[in-house]
């Protein structure tokens, strides 16, 4: 099971993710953690990639994509996983499909999260973080049951510092311009499947769950979150 996730910043990709992950049993991997992850190693990639993230620039594609690919050459990617964040534009997207066209593999569905602008600014505006554990909440539709401290590891939640409705309003004018397309690409051959993400978690859930099933043999499904 070989997926991507697109969407708007805010739409729920994280959330989802974790969600077909544990149903699944394959990785989540997202952009922002595998960057993370990457540095931590001290590997001369993550070297690479600390001296771009460092100035605020953005990863070159090639650099990317060879992220990206040693990530989902390890063992634990063996049944599958769930890319969150890229590929980010059509070379990325493409380039993906090469390498994994090398191997006898591909993308098997991309599934576009849809949101509105205005849904977007108010869920990036009003989310919280776990500075521990990375877990996402919202202060008004997906709280904690204190909203000051993580219900999964007791760690506190903050606002990120790029989680203000100015950064968000960018963030979509960049996401339309470099990410949209992609969903072109992935349509074109009938990969791409539309969810309607302006709904309660479970719903959206139900939706992916639907189109996922046809993938996975009924044996290796557990239980979503």
């Amino acid at each position: 099971m070989r997926l991507v996730l697109l969407g708007l910043p805010g739409a729920g990709k994280g959330t989802q993710g974790d969600r077909i992950a544990v149903k699944y049993g394959i990785p989540h991997i997202s952009s922002g953690s595998l960057i993370r992850e990457v540095v931590a190693s001290g590997s001369e990639v993550g070297r690479e990639v600390d001296s771009y993230t460092r100035k605020g620039e953005l990863i070159p594609d090639e650099l990317a994509m060879q992220m990206v690919y040693e990530r989902i050459s390890k063992p634990d990617c063996a049944k599958g996983w769930i890319l969150d964040g890229f590929p980010r534009t059509v070379l990325q997207a493409r380039a993906l499909d090469q390498r994994l066209a090398q191997i006898g593999l591909d993308v098997q569905m991309a599934f576009d999260i849809r949101i509105t602008y205005q849904e977007a600014i108010e869920r990036i505006a009003k989310r919280r973080m776990c500075s521990k554990c990375g877990a996402v909440y919202h202060l008004e539709h997906y709280r904690s049951r204190d909203m000051s401290v993580c219900d999964n590891c007791g760690g506190e939640l903050y606002r990120r510092t790029d989680d203000t409705e100015e950064t968000a309003r960018t963030r979509l004018v960049v996401y339309m311009r470099q990410t949209h397309p992609v969903l072109h690409y992935y349509s074109m051959d009938g990969r791409l499947y539309s969810i309607n993400g302006v709904r309660p978690i479970d719903e959206v859930f139900a939706d992916l769950d639907h189109y996922l099933q046809r993938l996975a043999p009924a044996e290796s499904v557990g239980d979503a979150l």
